[in-house]
């Protein structure tokens, strides 16, 4: 169950933003299996508001594989920025802030299982007019790391496919500049804060273990030391985050289970 403090600042947010004639554009960030998501359904089901995820705008697998070719291989991985279609998140706003009572907007989305963007004709459609525009997001808000703190790998990861620094300064380099410009253009976001990035790691077996019709306990040990391997992707910027380096208007401080710690936490 969602604390009602989160939808609370959430429907807060919206009334600060709303302007006559233009839905408010609202972020939610949080590391992966934060509940973000979770939160912003619910939240527009409750003010009404649209919402998508930049999960759900991720390059296709076909331009990370080439992109991957290109630039390097792990940007055919999906995750950090570099991967997404910016573009297609921000037509996909305007348009639903542009919409009218009788519009119906497609909303972009991602299959994680397949990897792949679904096809077009698949995407869901938001009627009407929205008050308000959520988008959920890892890295919403994340800020650029100072050169001299990417000099030094940080994982495994890092140290045995990116030793010289290529892709995560490519990827910095990106947050740096036009996920900069596409976050500036949010009238506010709401951080969901981890504890800490060893909570992530349980949070995201959970989330794959509910898209696999699976209760937690259940999901195979080999998939969850996948996973492991898998968010060393997210983890640099994560760290970055929890450390202070996410523009957001309210934070909230999350215990392990995802109750606001300590009760009634959540400041702007």
């Amino acid at each position: 169950m969602i604390d009602a403090r989160l939808l609370d600042a959430v429907g807060a947010l919206i009334a600060t933003h709303a302007r006559p004639g233009d839905a408010p554009l609202i972020g939610i960030a949080g590391a992966q299996g934060s509940g973000k998501t979770t939160l912003a359904r619910a939240a527009a089901e409750r003010w009404g508001a649209a919402c998508l995820s930049l999960d759900d705008v991720y390059l296709t697998k076909a331009e990370r594989e080439a992109k991957g070719r290109a630039l390097h291989p792990l940007f055919a991985v999906r995750g950090p920025p570099g991967t997404h279609d910016l573009a297609l998140l921000e037509t996909t706003i305007a348009a639903l802030r542009a919409a009218g009572p009788n519009s119906r907007t497609p909303l972009p989305a991602f299959d994680k299982l397949s990897d792949d963007r679904r096809p077009t004709a698949e995407w869901p459609m938001f009627a009407n007019r929205p008050s308000a525009v959520l988008v959920d997001g890892w890295c919403l808000g994340a800020t650029a790391q100072a050169e001299a703190d990417l000099a030094a790998p940080i994982n495994a990861l890092e140290r045995e496919q990116d030793g010289p620094g290529v892709w995560r300064r490519a990827a910095n380099t990106d947050l740096a500049g036009p996920y900069a410009k596409t976050f500036a253009r949010f009238d506010a976001i709401l951080f969901l804060k981890a504890p800490s990035f060893n909570a992530v790691l349980d949070w995201r077996c959970e989330q794959e273990a509910g898209l696999m019709g699976l209760a937690p306990s259940d999901l195979p040990a080999e998939r969850r030391a996948e996973l492991a391997v898998f968010i060393q992707a997210f983890e640099r910027i994560t760290r970055h985050m929890l450390a202070g380096g996410v523009r957001a208007d309210v934070t909230f401080d999350l215990a392990r289970d995802r109750t606001i710690s300590p009760p009634a936490s959540g400041r702007s």
